[in-house]
């Protein structure tokens, strides 16, 4: 059908700039529209709000793109996909980071923590890239569940999340190759003096490699997935020997205070490397692209994410036998550790497996991440231009250097401990509010769901959340008293007991989240309190960066939607 609906429309190069491409909508057409735009904004964020796209809709909403994604991908691309694009976008990153100045040797326990509340995310991604297995991934899944005003939260920070974490792995690239070659790991980089600090490491080399992976991702997907994962398994192989000499040369000894910075630093931690399996969502953004998505994506989701949960505690452990956590590398930890211990030729095979982690994981970033561009741009949030598919290489080329340009700029100049937290917020976030989108589908169905079964759904809603908010804003604040985490436990229970014995209106087709309402209530919870102990400044450049997203909804993404949503439904 898509090559039909192809075959009729009149060949265009794909090379065009015209402001059609960029702002079709009527609202744009001149400036006396969008004043007449602008003066029915309070209407059409009403309209925004209470509407909600549908699966059918976001299914066809690919020939926006006029040329269709190959689909070139099975469950063997997608499990090295995901442990390409997770392994070493955080564990060669801010392990050492996070050992030396938050956990300590308990950093093994905030991996866990991590990978627990991750394993619940993959659960409820896997049932909707299952059901509606298009190229938005969370963006998609939010958009059916809880309208178009949440989905461009979410798209805001999915884009924040995409150029800051290919800003902070780049950044990380250079560190660990200056290490091959200097103790320094920012003997490559410029300082300049009067800039602020955490912004005057001027780091070209960072800004390089991050545009050549992109420029690999936009050449082909199956080309990119072959290199994937034939890398992979190499890197697999090499972490299985970082593994087995740490436990031969670690001592345990290294492990005394297991507790440093205490329980507090162990889940400030956790908040942070959570960092370190992101990624496992950019395989969901592949389901366009998966040729049998109901059996692959649940295969290459589920069984990849509980390997790699298990890979990052051993490494995290070994690490900190063989070395005191105040002695470890903040930038470059397992290639640094290796030299420490005598072993200096294999500190440049951790390193060269650190840089090869890195490499796919900026590989597979841009690919995920331009996926979900595409299909932004596809609902209009964000000009149509940057949704358009390459005839040739079957990619979104103008997607991808949307995510190329500005991470490059970043890492030009950002510090990696100035973009973890703001990474972490974004991720975490969005993970939070797929959950609640799962619960929302399960529990909710327009003109079947009775208004008092909706009415106690919201209620059980908002207890669970409230209750997860007040567990992390007492947590935050330093409170010991158990009283509080109890109650606070206990109202989460009754609300997740409560929406339990409520009737489900959806039964999945395929596969489906075990356990509804309890883990995906649990992946909310979880997410909540991570959240609670990212620090202020996390918090500040969130709600900037989210202010600086809403002033650009309603001056033009709220009016391109609208009209966007009117033609489809004239048509």
């Amino acid at each position: 059908m898509a090559e039909q609906t192809q075959n009729h429309k009149p060949t265009r190069s794909y090379w065009r700039w015209s402001k059609q491409d960029f702002f079709p909508e009527e609202s744009f057409q001149n400036l006396a529209s969008y004043k007449t735009a602008l003066s029915h904004t309070c209407f059409r964020l009403k309209d925004r709000l209470l509407n909600r796209s549908s699966v059918a809709n976001e299914m066809l909403l690919f020939q926006e793109s006029e040329n269709a994604m190959k689909k070139c991908l099975t469950w063997w691309d997608l499990v090295w996909m995901s442990f390409g694009s997770v392994v070493g976008s955080g564990i060669f990153v801010i392990t050492g980071q996070e050992t030396r100045y938050d956990a300590g040797p308990a950093i093994i326990l905030s991996y866990a923590v991590s990978g627990f509340s991750a394993l619940l995310s993959v659960l409820c991604y896997t049932e909707f890239a299952v059901e509606i297995p298009v190229a938005g991934g969370s963006f998609s899944y939010l958009r059916v569940e809880l309208g178009d005003f949440v989905a461009f939260i979410a798209a805001g920070n999915i884009l924040l999340e995409a150029i800051v974490g290919a800003a902070g792995l780049a950044r990380s690239w250079s560190s660990y190759f200056a290490s091959m070659i200097n103790t320094d790991t920012d003997f490559l980089r410029i300082r300049v003096s009067y800039f602020a600090d955490g912004f005057n490491l001027l780091d070209p080399i960072a800004a390089v490699v991050l545009l050549i992976a992109d420029g690999i991702a936009m050449s082909g997907t199956r080309r990119t997935s072959i290199l994937n994962w034939i890398s992979s398994v190499l890197s697999f192989m090499v972490i299985l020997f970082i593994i087995v000499i740490g436990f031969i040369r670690g001592k345990t000894s290294n492990l005394v205070p297991f507790f440093p910075y205490g329980a507090r630093g162990v889940f400030r931690a956790a908040a942070v490397v959570y960092w370190s399996y992101t990624g496992f969502d950019m395989v969901a953004t592949m389901a366009e692209e998966t040729k049998n998505p109901t059996r692959d994506i649940p295969l290459g989701l589920v069984g990849s994410m509980s390997m790699i949960t298990v890979v990052y505690c051993l490494m995290a452990l070994v690490l900190s036998m063989m070395q005191k956590y105040n002695e470890v590398d903040a930038n470059a930890a397992y290639s640094v550790v290796f030299e420490k211990i005598g072993m200096t030729w294999a500190k440049y095979l951790v390193s060269i497996c650190a840089l090869k982690g890195m490499t796919t994981s900026m590989l597979i970033g841009g690919l995920g991440q331009a996926r979900y561009m595409t299909q932004i741009a596809r609902a209009h949030m964000i000009p149509p231009w940057f949704a358009l598919v390459h005839p040739r290489t079957g990619t979104p080329i103008n997607a991808t250097l949307l995510m190329a340009i500005p991470g490059a700029t970043i890492a030009l100049f950002s510090s990696l401990d100035v973009l973890s937290s703001i990474f972490s917020f974004s991720t975490l976030l969005i993970f939070m509010l797929v959950a609640v989108a799962l619960l929302v589908r399960r529990y909710y169905v327009k003109d079947t769901t009775a208004k008092r079964d909706l009415v106690k759904f919201l209620a059980c809603l908002i207890v669970i959340i409230g209750s997860s908010i007040g567990i992390a804003v007492l947590w935050n604040s330093n409170t010991t008293e158990w009283v509080g985490y109890a109650v606070g436990a206990f109202l989460w229970f009754l609300g997740t007991l409560g929406m339990g014995l409520l009737p489900k209106q959806r039964v999945t087709n395929v596969w489906g989240v075990p356990l509804v309402p309890w883990l995906p209530s649990l992946s909310i919870g979880m997410n909540l309190f991570l959240i609670g102990s990212l620090g202020y400044q996390a918090f500040l450049r969130f709600f900037i960066c989210s202010a600086v997203m809403l002033i650009y909804y309603f001056l033009v993404g709220l009016h391109a939607t609208y009209d966007m949503a009117r033609q489809n439904q004239q048509a």
